[in-house]
C-alpha cells in the first residue's frame, strides 16, 4: 500500500479538519501519515487515529502569535507567515523525510514550507484550496478591494466592478508576497514564482466547493472540484445547547481560528436583550477578557459545527472556507465579517448568490451585525437561495471524491 503525507498547519482548525476528513476516506487505500510543526489542533489528528510526525523546528509562541495576527488580517502581508530563514530548516527536514518515506504525494493547504520541499524533492504536490484562491478567480476580476484599505475617494472615482478587476490584476502581478518563497526557490534551483497564487497551486489542486459556488467558466485540467470538506468533530453537543429553547430564532456565532477578540466581545455584548438565542463557540477568543455574557448567549469552546449549525436560523461567521460551507450545508443565511481578503472573497461568493450580507471589518459595529441579522431573519428570498445551494452541495461527497482522485492518480500499482 502506498503512503501519502498530509502536511497540515496544526494551528488552524479548518486546515486540520479538511485533511482529517480526506484522510478518513483514504484509510483503506493508502498508508496515511500526518506531519505538523505545532498548534493546538494537532490532537485532533491523534484522536482520529492517525499517525502524526511532529516536525522540527517546532513553532515558537512568537511565531504562533504572528500567525494569529496574519489570520486575523492584522499584518501588512496576510499570507506571509514565515521568513525564508524560518522555512529553510523545515524544507531541508521535509526533503529528508520524503527521501526516506517516498510518499506517492503530499497534500497540504497552508503548511508553506511544503510548497518548496515537494518541488525540490520531485514529489507530487496536491493542495486543497477553494475556488476563491486560484488564478481563474483573479483573472475573472472577482476579488473585491480589501476592507482594511477602503478609501472613500476610490468609490467616488471607480465602480465596484472596476475596483475588483484592478485589485485582481494587481494580485496576479505582485511578487512581494512570494518573496520568501522566491528566495528559497533560487537557493534550491527552482523557477521563480510570479505571485503567491503560483506558490499555492500544486501539481494538482483540489477545490473544496462546487462549480455553482463561484461559477468560473473554465478551469485548467489540474484543478478539480471535489465538494465541501467540513470537519465532523465526534464530540457531543453540550446539554445547554441541546436543550436551548426554540421559542425564538437561534443565531450561530463562530469565528474559527482567526477572529478578532475585541470585535467578538463587542458583538457578544450587543446580543444582549435581542429577541433571539445565540450559540457562540468563541471561548478561546475571549477567555482573558472582562466580558459580561448576556443571558441569551451561550459561549462555548469549539463545537461540532455540522451538528450545531443546522439548529440556527442565521450564521454570523468570519468567512473561512469551513465555516462558510458548514453554514451553506446547514441552510442558514450568513452575516459575514471577513478578517482577511481570502475570507472576504468567500463571503463575496455567498453575497453574489443572494443569501449573505458581508460587513466591513474595519467599520463593523455590533449594531450593524444585529441589523443584518434582523434583515436576514425576515428575508424569504435569502432563505430560498441558501436552501437551493444547500441541495446542490449535498449532492457532493467531498472526502470520497478526494479519495477517489488520489487513488486514481497515485494509488494504483
Amino acid at each position: 500500500m502506498k503512503t501519502i503525507i498530509f502536511a497540515v498547519a496544526g494551528y488552524n482548525l479548518a486546515e486540520t479538519g479538511r485533511h482529517i476528513e480526506i484522510a478518513r476516506a483514504c484509510r483503506d487505500l493508502f498508508n496515511v501519515v500526518f506531519i505538523s510543526y505545532g498548534g493546538k489542533f494537532e490532537n485532533l489528528i491523534l484522536e482520529a487515529g492517525f499517525s502524526l510526525k511532529k516536525m522540527e523546528p517546532r513553532l515558537t509562541d512568537k511565531q504562533l502569535r504572528h500567525v494569529r495576527k496574519a489570520l486575523s488580517g492584522e499584518t501588512l502581508n496576510t499570507v506571509g507567515y514565515f521568513t525564508a530563514e524560518e522555512m529553510q530548516p523545515r524544507v531541508d527536514n521535509e526533503i529528508r523525510l520524503f527521501n526516506e518515506i517516498k510518499p506517492a504525494c503530499v497534500l497540504t493547504g497552508w503548511c508553506q514550507s511544503v510548497m518548496i520541499s515537494t518541488r525540490v524533492a520531485g514529489v507530487p504536490f496536491v493542495n486543497v484550496l477553494h475556488s476563491t484562491s486560484i488564478t481563474e478567480y483573479y483573472k475573472a476580476g472577482l476579488q473585491s478591494w480589501p476592507d482594511r484599505s477602503k478609501f472613500a475617494v476610490l468609490s467616488w472615482l471607480f465602480t465596484e466592478e472596476q475596483l475588483c478587476k484592478w485589485v485582481s490584476r494587481l494580485i496576479l502581478r505582485m511578487k512581494l508576497p512570494a518573496k520568501p518563497f522566491n528566495t528559497l526557490a533560487k537557493k534550491y534551483g527552482l523557477k521563480e514564482f510570479n505571485n503567491f497564487i503560483e506558490v499555492l497551486e500544486g501539481d494538482y489542486t483540489l477545490l473544496a466547493d462546487i462549480p455553482e459556488w463561484v461559477g468560473l467558466s473554465e478551469l485548467r485540467p489540474n484543478l478539480h472540484h471535489i465538494g465541501p470538506l467540513p470537519l465532523r468533530l465526534e464530540s457531543d453537543i453540550p446539554n445547554q445547547i441541546r436543550e436551548i429553547p426554540r421559542d425564538k430564532p437561534i443565531i450561530y456565532f463562530a469565528m474559527g481560528s482567526s477572529g478578532k477578540p475585541g470585535l467578538i466581545a463587542d458583538i457578544i455584548e450587543g446580543f444582549g436583550h435581542k429577541p433571539y438565542h445565540v450559540i457562540a463557540p468563541v471561548k478561546s477568543h475571549v477567555t482573558d477578557m472582562d466580558l459580561e455574557i448576556p443571558s441569551n448567549v451561550i459561549v462555548t469552546d469549539f463545537l461540532p459545527a455540522h451538528k450545531v449549525n443546522p439548529m440556527a436560523d442565521v450564521s454570523v461567521i468570519h468567512g473561512g472556507q469551513n465555516t462558510v460551507m458548514n453554514a451553506c450545508l446547514s441552510g442558514t443565511p450568513i452575516v459575514g465579517i471577513g478578517m482577511h481578503p481570502e475570507q472576504q472573497a468567500n463571503l463575496d461568493a455567498c453575497v453574489r448568490k443572494g443569501f449573505a450580507i458581508r460587513l466591513n471589518k474595519k467599520r463593523v459595529t455590533a449594531s450593524a451585525v444585529l441589523d443584518a441579522i434582523d434583515k436576514l431573519l425576515n428575508d424569504a428570498k435569502a432563505k430560498e437561495a441558501v436552501n437551493k445551494f444547500q441541495q446542490a452541495l449535498m449532492e457532493w461527497d467531498g472526502p470520497a471524491n478526494a479519495a477517489e482522485f488520489l487513488y486514481d492518480r497515485f494509488g494504483r500499482e
